[in-house]
């Protein structure tokens, strides 16, 4: 058949295919871009180099951020190893990863997890995780699951170690409680005082003994102090079997009344 009617079925037909192409090319255009590995070790090595130009850096944020993978995540997270001048410029490129990592969800955890075990710092992936993960008590059991693969023992920077310990005050609960008793032991005073502020702030009576053996054997005065005004401060029944040990440890200023600690 030809004329005018062949060519508007042809026309229909042509409409029809273009609306179909246009279809798929318009859910193509929505999905995240996909990267070869190769591509995602790129960006990272821009991204883990202070001396990368600031453009190729942005760049390289904005194409891991639209990514939303697992892999794209591991890669943002090299950002937060070192500290950019101005400082300003610093905190919007770590935002911009920030908000690239919580775009991959719940599969950001585990490499916020592994980079937790080995990062200098923990300030910007608790908040990452904390923007990820909106339930308490999943969010206090990420906390733990990364404080677990931490010991007592001695470790050249032990700022991590502090930093998941203060961050659990916001969870206070019995498996909190239990996970940070054993580091009021550990070899960094820091992390000793810390892990004291956490447990007055979990508010557990329960952990008495283990505050009064520290009180007994840390040798530090700051600990010692923070321990008694603890007391003071929770006012805590201190049970009989532990009376002689807290008059003997309690520092100056110091004293036990009763059952209870006292300030003066």
């Amino acid at each position: 058949m030809h004329g005018p009617a062949c060519a508007q079925r042809g026309s229909v037909r042509r409409n029809k295919n273009m609306g179909i192409f246009d279809f798929l090319s318009k859910n193509k255009s929505d999905q995240p871009p996909r990267a070869s590995q190769k591509e995602i070790a790129r960006l990272e090595r821009l991204l883990g180099n202070k001396l990368s130009q600031n453009f190729d850096r942005q760049e390289a944020i904005q194409e891991l951020g639209r990514m939303g993978t697992a892999q794209a995540a591991a890669a943002l997270l090299k950002r937060f190893d070192w500290v950019l001048d101005p400082s300003i410029t610093d905190q919007e490129e770590k935002e911009s990863c920030m908000r690239g990592i919580v775009a991959a969800g719940e599969d950001a955890l585990e490499p916020i997890r592994e980079y937790c075990q080995k990062a200098e710092s923990l300030t910007w992936p608790l908040k990452v995780l904390r923007a990820i993960v909106k339930d308490e008590a999943q969010a206090a059991r990420e906390l733990l699951n990364v404080l677990e693969k931490f010991d007592t023992e001695y470790v050249r920077n032990a700022e991590p170690k502090v930093q998941l310990i203060q961050a659990l005050e916001a969870y206070p609960s019995e498996e909190v409680r239990t996970a940070v008793e054993p580091f009021l032991g550990d070899m960094s005073e820091p992390v000793r005082f810390t892990s004291a502020t956490t447990l007055f702030a979990v508010n557990d009576p329960q952990s008495l003994p283990a505050l009064v053996t520290a009180l007994e054997s840390d040798e530090s005065r700051r600990i010692q102090n923070r321990i008694a005004q603890g007391l003071v401060d929770r006012a805590w029944t201190i049970p009989s079997e532990l009376a002689d040990s807290v008059k003997k440890a309690l520092p100056p200023g110091f004293r036990l009344v009763g059952d209870k600690v006292q300030k003066g």
